[in-house]
């Protein structure tokens, strides 16, 4: 485990899958320790796929690839680049065993740097190959809500109408459902979770609030270059993930080529890719 700290936040993420694990303000764990029988993860990185994909594969120039949901970065030990005591730079490379699933030529840094009451995340990804590289990468930090969520509510910057699109396993539904009109509130219900996420595609917001609506306890979440927006939770369990990606599951009735993909983000070779989001923890 790594510890950064400053005089806000002591934070500490795990060398496998570069997971943050514990972010501690004034002595209290602000995230989700995971529970054996729930869920043992806590803010796993998805790279590089984030969800799913149709019976768990894609095409590429023919050849077909089986690829877990989520991908396999956040099984995947990775190495400490560099170490200060406010931030920290992990580094994942590709090898011959990631080429058997994914095969493409990369450099994956996640950069993690405190500033203030903030805790910044870079997703930094390096095309080392001679061709175009296909991928997408999101976060899945999961908040201790051990009140019960529906002492919560999401809070937007302004007020959005938005639609959410079902999930069946690895599958987005087309069709679309309203969950909020004219409003910057969204109130929490374990009633939404009773399948799976709430995904919001091509998110019209770019920043989210997990607050307490008894304590005004608030945790916000900026990310100005996610596409996508989900929000998921295990019935009755005392968190609530927040995650921006930069990508998204199979959409119902989409084929396999990767290349075709929504939401698949291109690198062309030797180009490097970053995306950041930011989580702010007001006490």
């Amino acid at each position: 485990m790594v510890t950064i700290k400053n005089r806000h936040l002591t934070v500490k993420i795990a060398k496998l899958g570069a997971e943050l694990r514990s972010v501690e303000q004034n002595g209290k764990e602000l995230m989700w320790q995971g529970h054996p029988e729930i869920w043992t993860g806590c803010s796993p990185i998805l790279f590089p796929i984030c969800g799913g994909l149709k019976e768990d594969k894609f095409v590429f120039e023919g050849n077909e690839y089986i690829l877990p949901k989520h991908g396999y970065a956040r099984h995947t030990l990775f190495e400490v680049e560099r170490l200060e005591e406010d931030s920290v730079t992990f580094l994942h490379t590709s090898n011959e065993e990631t080429k058997k699933c994914f095969p493409f030529d990369y450099e994956l840094r996640v950069i993690f740097s405190l500033k203030k009451n903030s805790l910044e995340t870079e997703y930094n990804v390096t095309n080392t190959g001679n061709g175009k590289m296909y991928f997408s990468v999101g976060s899945h930090e999961a908040y201790a809500t051990p009140e019960g969520i529906e002492d919560y509510d999401i809070i937007f910057p302004e007020k959005v109408t938005l639609n959410t699109s079902a999930l069946y396993g690895n599958i987005v539904a087309k069709a679309t459902a309203p969950i909020i009109k004219d409003t910057n509130v969204l109130p929490l219900y374990e009633s939404y979770f009773a399948i799976d996420a709430l995904v919001f595609r091509n998110c019209p917001v770019k920043s989210a609030a997990l607050r307490n609506r008894k304590t005004g306890k608030k945790i916000t979440v900026d990310f100005p270059g996610a596409s996508s927006l989900l929000l998921w939770h295990k019935p009755n369990a005392g968190y609530m993930c927040v995650e921006p990606w930069v990508g998204i599951p199979d959409i119902e009735g989409s084929g396999y080529d990767i290349t075709e993909k929504e939401g698949i983000i291109t690198l062309d070779a030797n180009k490097v890719f970053s995306d950041i989001h930011t989580i702010t923890f007001e006490a």
